[in-house]
């Protein structure tokens, strides 16, 4: 298999993974050393590792209820370590996190482009570029201010 290929396989195996829900198998596919450039909801600090807890965060907050749900794979490009992941993202706000609202128990979908650096087997950073303003109206949450 290809390093293309087999870093394609490593985002496939991540998203099912997280979609499992019944145990952290998606935690071995994350370098200890990752890096998540992502923060709009979750605010996680832009330190190595960082990023695991922040997954953790997001799997308690939001469940999924119905078929459909979940982290949905719609299209990958790969290009050597790079790849990019189109997704559709659903699912029901049920769990407490500390930076967001209170759980509201709508439904939201919206679709979410993630670029993701994989090195020998494992994903070593993340950026993603989301819907979150039609998440945010979804789920009837005001839009974060900066003081």
């Amino acid at each position: 298999m290809s390093t293309t290929a087999a870093n394609k396989q490593v985002i496939r195996d991540f998203v099912a993974a997280l979609n499992d829900r019944s145990g952290e198998g998606w935690v071995p596919l994350l370098s200890p050393t990752v890096i998540d450039h992502n923060k709009v909801i979750f605010g996680e600090e832009d330190t190595p590792g960082a990023a695991i807890e922040g997954f953790r965060r997001q799997l308690a907050a939001f469940s999924i209820e119905q078929a459909g749900d979940g982290f949905r794979i719609e299209q990958l490009v790969a290009e050597d370590e790079e790849v990019v992941a189109r997704l559709r993202v659903a699912g029901v706000h049920t769990g407490h996190h500390a930076r967001m609202p209170e759980p509201t128990n709508r439904r939201f979908d919206v679709e979410q482009i993630w670029i993701f650096t994989v090195r020998a087997g494992q994903i070593v950073e993340i950026r993603a570029v989301s819907d979150r303003l039609g998440m945010f109206l979804q789920l009837g949450w005001d839009w974060p201010t900066t003081d």
